[in-house]
């Protein structure tokens, strides 16, 4: 595939020197949250984030690219992904190259994944509509207020997060 930056980017067989950083604010910016269903547009890159700020130091950088692989194979709703024949596959192997690329440690630190389900009952409460049934959520929400931004926003306000973490580990 084609991506942002005018790169060539394999999905089936990644390569953690065509990651780009650039490409995967630019990608997230522009996808988004729970298919398109909330309120107001909301995007991965937003999400990722306010994931990141909530973390501690050691894991705000995994917080920022938890998602990063969506970049490449694109959000999918959590109670479609078990459906999709070998989607998870593709998503752990670009995940793999994403981590390496950035130094990461795989797999993803459970913290990473706590935030991750906690800030879903933040986003119902606030970006949602109201909910058919209960969400069942596994954990409480993180208390942060969302207000959605356009993508150009989420995009510069990544590369932003991206950087400062950066400067952090240098």
């Amino acid at each position: 595939m084609q991506t942002a930056t005018g790169e060539a980017f394999w999905p089936i067989d990644p390569r953690p020197e065509e990651v780009h950083i650039e490409d995967i604010a630019h990608a997230l910016s522009l996808i988004c949250r729970y298919g398109g269903h909330c309120r107001s547009f909301y995007s991965v890159a937003q999400h990722s984030v306010l994931v990141s700020r909530a973390l501690p130091g050691e894991h705000k950088l995994w917080g920022l690219l938890h998602d990063a692989s969506e970049a490449y194979v694109i959000d999918v709703p959590r109670p479609l992904k078990p459906f999709l024949t070998g989607y998870r596959e593709a998503e752990d192997k670009v995940m793999e190259a994403i981590a390496d690329r950035f130094g990461l440690s795989m797999p993803m630190p459970a913290e990473v994944k706590r935030v991750d389900s906690a800030i879903l009952a933040d986003e119902a409460a606030q970006i949602m509509g109201k909910p058919p049934r209960d969400w069942n959520l596994p954990e409480p929400p993180l208390g942060i207020e969302i207000s959605p931004m356009p993508p150009g926003y989420a995009r510069a306000a990544f590369l932003r997060e991206f950087a400062s973490l950066q400067n952090r580990t240098n």
